[in-house]
């Protein structure tokens, strides 16, 4: 029989590409996804393309039209499918627009995962459950560590953050956003299900999560809404900091190969700083010039000198962890990869929006 896997967000950038990738390697993929996407970021954000190409091109995946606030139906579908790993990306992914919709940004992001992690714990105990966090549950504390100013970006002064920042960095005391919260929030009960029931959890602090199936948009999706703007011309706003602020970016691929990693050994409470690494970081002007690069159009862009709230001058994810306790795991796609590999899914996607 095969095995079974759950993932929540399943028509999104990182539930759609591990979607593909366990049901290529012969799991049975049953994806929960109600397309929620759309109502916090209105049709640009619209995520039924995707659902409908897993559909189409993975035999092996079941759409289930399940939103995760629904305690009763998150319940019954773990009792019914009894998974054998579950992989939870859904989530409002937004700083800017949960403080405009902060009950439905929390009764998502932290209402949600524990309505999940309940549902494994008394129906598939023994899965392994793979949290997708982020690293802004370490709130704006990055921006205190001393940085130099380069052409191009902010980098780090101190060289003991050489590699990036690791998963002991403290995550209170600092301005988090509302969603930052709620992603804590999330992020703790995750960690707590694993210590307190001894079950197979891990928390992935992601970076820059990134890839060709992602539905960019201004307020969520950074490389992707970046890459379409420079395709048709449309305006780019750079939100402070000089155009210098540093991400480390890292493909939804390599995403899920870390996921096969743990899953196939699994720990308990885990915690994992999921980027790209200093070798796939770049700064939003260093963005600009690569994708020029690429596409040979110009970039348009203007400048706002009013920084998101709590957004990170530079952050950059320290691997170190992640290569030591899965020594068989690395980074396999690059950045130029990456901005090629987005490119070339939005020439596709425009072309067949004009046909």
């Amino acid at each position: 029989m095969n095995r079974k896997l759950l993932v929540t967000g399943s028509s999104g950038l990182i539930g759609s590409e591990v979607s593909t990738y366990f049901s290529e390697r012969g799991w049975d993929v049953h994806g929960v996804d109600s397309n929620m996407r759309a109502e916090f970021f209105g049709p640009e954000g619209d995520t039924r393309w995707n659902q409908q190409r897993l559909s189409e091109t993975l035999p092996r995946f079941t759409h289930h039209e399940l939103d995760i606030r629904d305690r009763s139906g998150v319940l019954e579908l773990i009792e019914t499918l009894e998974p054998d790993a579950i992989v939870h990306s859904a989530a409002q992914p937004s700083h800017d627009r949960a403080a405009a919709i902060p009950f439905d940004d929390f009764d998502t992001n932290a209402v949600g995962t524990l309505n999940l992690l309940e549902a494994t714990r008394r129906h598939a105990r023994d899965a392994s459950f793979v949290h997708m966090s982020t690293n802004k549950v370490y709130g704006d504390r990055p921006n205190t560590l001393d940085l130099v100013e380069q052409e191009t970006r902010y980098d780090y002064a101190d060289p003991d953050f050489a590699d990036g920042i690791a998963e002991d960095f403290p995550i209170d005391q600092s301005k988090h956003s509302l969603f930052g919260a709620s992603k804590v929030a999330a992020d703790i009960m995750v960690q707590e299900y694993g210590r307190y029931f001894d079950m197979k959890t891990a928390c992935l602090r992601g970076g820059c999560l990134t890839g060709p199936n992602h539905s960019g948009v201004e307020l969520h999706g950074f490389l992707s809404y970046l890459v379409k703007c420079n395709m048709i011309g449309r305006k780019y706003t750079i939100f402070g900091y000089k155009g210098k602020q540093v991400r480390d970016n890292i493909h939804s691929l390599d995403v899920a190969r870390f996921m096969e990693a743990f899953i196939e050994s699994p720990r308990s409470g885990e915690v994992y700083n999921l980027g790209g690494g200093r070798d796939n970081s770049c700064s939003i002007l260093e963005a600009f010039q690569l994708i020029e690069e690429i596409s040979g159009n110009e970039m348009i862009y203007d400048y706002d000198d009013q920084n998101r709230s709590g957004d990170h001058i530079c952050y950059i994810s320290d691997l170190s962890k992640m290569k030591a306790h899965y020594p068989q795991w690395d980074i396999s796609k690059s950045l130029t990869d990456i901005f090629t590999e987005i490119h070339d899914s939005w020439t596709k996607r425009l072309a067949k929006e004009k046909a």
